[in-house]
């Protein structure tokens, strides 16, 4: 829909036309409430164009190869190397070429009215949007205002680093050509997985890391992977920093390393972590500081000082309020958060039974993530470290993956780890990390142990498939030692 100058009153206004302002819509409506949605960008967001879906694009055709190459008889029919133009145009059939069409005729079959431009938050209740002629819609909400707005890539303050011109996450998934070198500055997960994609496409990668590569997972899995990426034939600096980076006449890019070597590129990608996206929201309206995180309690209701802000009618989902960073958490929120949203509106009690439905628990102890390089990392719920920093006495199991029956089937040479984190006082799972080929799908089974906080003596009753990699649990469960 394009307005100029119009006037509306609807139930619930979102900013943000990504997955979580999808689904916050899409519940919204499910409730019997109307629902507009504002985007300034493709409806979407970053996970359809920019992130999750092309960068997994990216990295399964690699991946594929890499499991064939694991069994002698599919390795003896392969030809060739891989096609990294088909890769690319695969990823391009993902992203449907960067046209947001397909997603705004699913929110015209949701029944979800869309604005596009720049909304601002302009009174209570009121959401202002500028489109790009400078035409504005003013949208006033009955019942809720809903930022999920996301975060973009942040540039670390390095001298010469902006001048440079460098690739952010966005320019490395939708990149249509591979240079020959590439530098990465930063070892978290958007660093690891392109530094995997880029080693397969035949580029020189040099990963740089301030830590050990993905310093919020276990160590071991850092290892791993590390271990992985130098085989692939990318160099990897650990604990080391950026302190200048220079452009030349010729188009090469030169980073002076914290011990003062330079690193010679082609492009250099920054991977240095996220700031939110709230720089042009009109916070200051509603006594917030633009251009910060947005904090919220379990119900997503924006908040400060632990109070709702102006009354309770101003939410934040996804990214934003930084609860977990992770697309399908992101999508949890919403959930929760669109039907509480309509079921307060209906004059529903939302009771504590109620919220206990209705709000985000998973992203304190329960957060899942997979981590696509190779070999994968699929984590749940807390670290050991993290376990005992909250003040869990616990119990830390390890099991060699590549021991398993179904691992060593699944591929020659198999090498992996599995680490289950037991709370010794109640005897549940608060943490499951593994690191090795294909270990993505472990993940659910830890999920639902951790959140359902499932004790150990019964899960010994669940009785895991014969020769599987998932035969896992029951080593683990051995390991563990204890007289069930």
């Amino acid at each position: 829909m394009t307005s100029a100058n119009k006037d509306f009153t609807v139930d619930v206004v979102i900013i943000g036309a990504g997955p979580v302002g999808e689904n916050v819509a899409d519940r919204v409506v499910q409730g019997g409430l109307s629902a507009t949605i504002v985007e300034r960008e493709l409806v979407g967001g970053e996970c359809s164009y920019w992130a999750c879906m092309p960068t997994k694009a990216l990295l399964r055709d690699p991946t594929a190869l890499r499991a064939a190459r694991a069994l002698p008889g599919a390795a003896g029919a392969l030809t060739g190397d891989l096609d990294v133009a088909a890769v690319l145009a695969r990823r391009d059939r993902f992203t449907s070429g960067w046209d947001d069409a397909g997603q705004v005729e699913w929110l015209d079959g949701a029944g979800v009215t869309l604005v596009r431009g720049q909304g601002r938050l302009t009174e209570t209740k009121t959401v202002t949007v500028t489109d790009n002629d400078g035409a504005t819609t003013v949208l006033h909400a009955r019942h809720a205002v809903v930022i999920a707005t996301g975060s973009s890539a942040k540039l670390p303050p390095i001298p010469g680093l902006a001048e440079v011109t460098p690739w952010t996450s966005r320019d490395a998934a939708s990149a249509q050509s591979v240079p020959d070198r590439l530098a990465i500055i930063g070892g978290g997960v958007v660093g690891s997985e392109m530094a995997t994609a880029y080693s397969s496409f035949g580029a020189q990668v040099t990963l740089i890391s301030r830590s050990r590569l993905l310093p919020s997972v276990e160590p071991f899995a850092s290892e791993h992977l590390t271990e992985a990426l130098r085989a692939a034939g990318a160099t990897v600096y650990l604990d080391t920093g950026v302190t200048a980076a220079e452009r030349d006449s010729a188009g090469t890019v030169h980073l002076t390393l914290s011990d003062g070597q330079v690193v010679a590129a082609d492009e250099v990608l920054v991977a240095t972590g996220r700031t939110p996206n709230t720089k042009d929201l009109g916070l200051e309206h509603v006594g917030l500081t633009p251009g910060e995180w947005l904090p919220v309690d379990d119900a997503l209701t924006v908040v400060a000082d632990g109070t709702p802000v102006d009354g309770g009618w101003l939410f934040a989902a996804g990214d934003v309020n930084k609860r977990a960073l992770l697309t399908h958490h992101g999508k949890y929120q919403a959930r929760a958060l669109g039907d509480a949203i309509a079921a307060r509106a209906g004059g529903a009690k939302l009771d504590l039974g109620v919220w206990g439905r209705h709000a985000a628990t998973a992203d304190d102890r329960a957060v899942t993530q997979v981590i696509f390089t190779d070999p994968e990392v699929a984590a749940v719920g807390l670290t050991a470290e993290a376990a005992t920093a909250a003040g869990i006495e616990t119990r830390v199991v390890d099991q060699d993956l590549g021991a398993v029956a179904g691992a060593a089937l699944h591929a020659d040479n198999y090498r992996g780890h599995a680490r289950m984190v037991v709370d010794a006082e109640r005897n549940v799972l608060v943490g499951f990390t593994a690191v090795g080929p294909d270990v993505a799908e472990l993940l659910h089974a830890a999920t639902i142990a951790v959140v359902g906080e499932v004790p150990l003596d019964r899960l010994w009753h669940a009785v895991p498939a014969y020769p599987t990699i998932s035969e896992i649990w029951l080593r683990l469960l051995e390991a563990d030692g204890r007289d069930h």
